[in-house]
């Protein structure tokens, strides 16, 4: 699994003009890919990894502060660019392995403790988000 970061004062994810997911204080957003050999282990790692990650202010975390977070899967983090001007998404898992995959992420952070709010799974969505930082970070898990 891949993850990207970012550091936030506040964030909001719509889809056909309805917000679906919104953090209205400071947190994170977790970007979140997913390839053919990851696994709910892997998931739940990630998961631990990210809530307990100090990169908030003062070097606290989200478990630290309670701090929410705004999951979005984005298949486009495993696109291979190295050849030509077209990207490949081989690497992304299909949507039958990576929705569940998500879905495990999202539950493994909420058993933590988190606020989790969520994109919504294969759809075309409008992210706006602050920066706070701004800090963003990738994850390899």
């Amino acid at each position: 699994m891949r993850a990207v970061l970012q550091r936030v004062k506040r964030a909001s994810v719509m889809v056909e003009g309805d917000v679906v997911g919104a953090i209205d204080e400071p947190g994170l957003v977790v970007l979140v890919g997913v390839t053919h050999d990851d696994s709910a282990e892997k998931a739940a790692a990630l998961a631990s990894k990210i809530w307990t990650l100090r990169i908030l202010r003062d070097e606290r975390s989200c478990a630290d502060e309670q701090a929410p977070i705004l999951a979005i899967s984005q298949f486009t983090l495993y696109a291979d660019t190295r050849k030509g001007r077209r990207p490949s998404w081989s690497a992304a898992a299909p949507g039958s392995v990576s929705e569940p995959l998500y879905e495990a992420f999202c539950v493994a952070l909420e058993s933590l403790g988190a606020k989790v709010e969520r994109g919504r799974f294969g759809a075309d969505m409008e992210v706006t988000l602050t920066n706070d930082g701004p800090v963003t970070l990738i994850l390899d898990a």
